[in-house]
């Protein structure tokens, strides 16, 4: 079946896993098919040591030694290509799970990330990486061996039921050493595994902000902080890894007492007439085949232990990255925005940001958005793209709900440039063209759009020079006018820009300003939010944010004249701070009024 078909829809991509490894069950049962013919044949070596014993010794006959011989050897090497097939299956399947489920489990994790950044989202697909690792390696192979010991034990009650006895006793004494593993390493494993979880991503926030950390002199106390995480996940860790090689070391003792046990009765049992002397040995070979499996196991419980606990956290980000999106492509013919009653609570929060509010833009419009810090401008930003979800209300783009849309036909249609404008690594051409595949002639042309070209040509590779953390320093202007290009790429019929001129210089505004004009000429939708009000001279409305409830809304011109009034003006012409005008700084009002 393609790949596609394991594509499962977002509002059901809490069952994507489970739904996954039912579609392997198939490799899976093929490779127990293969596990039963290769438990079977190791039996080979015991047949061999019994006619070796019985047969040869007694007849002298080098013939017979030697047909012996070469069909055990015939049968080792058809058992070695049998694990060898055994072992592919087992890669084909863990591949297969990490081809099918590595797109839903990024875009969970995305998902998930906006609904919670510190959901764990980000160890996703690091997690998705380790149950491959743990399947293509040897200890899945354990359990499926464990369940042909009945294959053993049937030969060992055929030789001599006294055989059989020991090798229950055996199994019983394996199994509870297995048990008893869990039942005490697990808890401090899964709280290392936690502490460790959280060391590393203290560290690499610590890291991605290196500059605050050694211009600030804060290393010393972010090492102390790191080592005291790691000696918590290393403390933990110590006490199953204590635990766990003690009884490992047990068992092994414990194996090794048994096999001298088997040993003990098989004496017992030639010296009485009973069975044979290869029999004996047989027997003693069976009994470490047989307990092998569950001694594997408890050797490797970290390992299964990881597992587990990758696959319930895989589990828990598929389920909290589920989002109600469409499937089916839409194309936006006229792009009217109408943003009715919206209310937003954020995840985990108990205080609603957003209160009702409620506009309409039609195409071809711009509008500005303006309030104080907190007002609530950045959060009707991501509604407005799709990012969140409002709690009540809804926002709709040509008549269709922008968070239940499908993302990729809703993503060409859209620019967003936010509020902090990174740039992910990869090149500029790159980033512009959303890691797309792209003409030039489209990129060059969003990038004359923004008034970069130029910039772009200056740097060491032009347009293929690699940008974000690993790549060529940039500065806050540099980058926030890469992602305005990025934003105007492929003529998008919304824009959204917050905070579009936070780290420009005039020259960068001035570009700013075309580019929204030129926007608005092609029948675009244009939002501004921004706090330098010299921006929104070009904008048709105006939208003024306070405490997350719309304060003023309406023709630009009407906004400035119904914020400011009849204000007194001081000695130098400027006008003095009114109350309704307090939500916005005095430069900026009075830029946005001469403007």
């Amino acid at each position: 079946m393609a790949d596609a078909a394991f594509r499962p829809a977002a509002a059901n991509r809490a069952d994507v896993l489970s739904l996954t490894v039912k579609q392997c069950g198939k490799g899976l049962a093929a490779a127990a098919g293969f596990g039963l013919i290769v438990n079977a044949l190791h039996l080979v070596v015991p047949i061999y040591t019994i006619q070796i014993f019985d047969r040869v010794l007694s007849s002298r006959s080098v013939d017979t030694l030697t047909m012996l011989t070469g069909l055990a050897a015939g049968g080792l090497l058809f058992l070695a290509a049998l694990e060898y097939l055994r072992s592919r299956i087992f890669m084909v399947v863990g591949e297969q799970v990490t081809r099918r489920l590595s797109t839903p489990t990024l875009e969970a994790a995305v998902q998930a990330s906006l609904k919670k950044p510190q959901a764990g989202s980000s160890q996703a697909m690091r997690d998705l990486q380790d149950l491959r690792q743990f399947m293509v390696s040897g200890p899945i192979m354990a359990p499926i061996d464990a369940l042909f010991t009945p294959i053993f034990m049937a030969v060992l009650l055929l030789i001599h039921p006294a055989f059989a006895v020991v090798a229950v006793v055996a199994l019983v004494l394996m199994v509870g050493l297995g048990l008893l593993t869990e039942f005490i390493a697990r808890r401090p494993a899964g709280r290392a595994n936690e502490a460790a979880l959280r060391a590393q991503g203290e560290i690499a926030a610590a890291i991605r902000n290196a500059e605050v950390i050694e211009a600030m002199g804060m290393l010393t106390a972010i090492s102390h902080r790191w080592l005291n995480g790691q000696r918590q996940a290393l403390g933990s860790a110590a006490v199953g890894a204590r635990t766990a090689k003690a009884i490992g070391a047990i068992s092994r003792s414990v194996r090794m007492a048994l096999q001298i046990a088997m040993l003990a009765t098989g004496v017992v049992l030639v010296i009485e007439g009973l069975t044979s002397a290869g029999s004996m040995m047989a027997a003693s070979i069976m009994m470490g085949r047989l307990l092998f499996p569950f001694e594997h196991m408890i050797d490797n419980w970290r390992q299964w232990s990881q597992a587990v606990a990758a696959f319930t956290r895989l589990k828990a980000v598929l389920a909290a990255g589920g989002a109600d999106r469409g499937s089916t492509p839409i194309d936006v013919l006229q792009p009217r925005l109408i943003v009715d009653a919206v209310t937003f609570v954020p995840p985990g929060g108990d205080r609603a940001v957003l209160k009702g509010v409620r506009f309409t833009i039609e195409p071809g419009e711009v509008l500005g958005v303006v309030g104080p810090s907190g007002a609530g401008k950045s959060t009707l930003a991501r509604l407005l793209v799709g990012v969140w979800r409002p709690t009540t209300g809804g926002v709709y783009l040509d008549g269709h709900d922008v968070y239940s849309w499908e993302r990729h036909s809703f993503g060409r249609q859209v620019g967003y440039l936010p509020q902090n404008a990174v740039l992910l690594d990869g090149t500029v051409r790159d980033n512009i063209a959303r890691f797309r595949e792209a003409g030039p002639e489209e990129v060059i042309a969003a990038a004359r759009k923004a008034d970069i070209h130029e910039l772009i040509g200056r740097l060491p590779l032009g347009y293929e020079t690699r940008v974000g953390e690993n790549g060529f320093t940039m500065s806050g202007g540099q980058r926030q006018r890469i992602a305005l290009a990025r934003a105007l790429f492929g003529a998008p019929k919304l824009l959204i820009l917050d905070e579009p001129n936070a780290n420009t210089d005039a020259a960068g505004e001035q570009a700013l300003i075309q580019a929204i004009r030129e926007a608005r000429a092609e029948g675009t939708t244009v939002i501004i939010i921004a706090h330098r009000m010299s921006v929104m001279s070009v904008a048709d409305k105006l939208l003024v944010l306070k405490d997350g409830v719309v304060d003023q809304f309406g023709a630009r011109a009407e906004v400035i004249k119904a914020l400011s009034g009849p204000v007194p003006v001081t000695g130098h012409g400027l006008p003095l701070p009114a109350p309704r005008l307090a939500a916005i700084p005095l430069a900026d009002r009075v830029a946005g009024a001469s403007a």
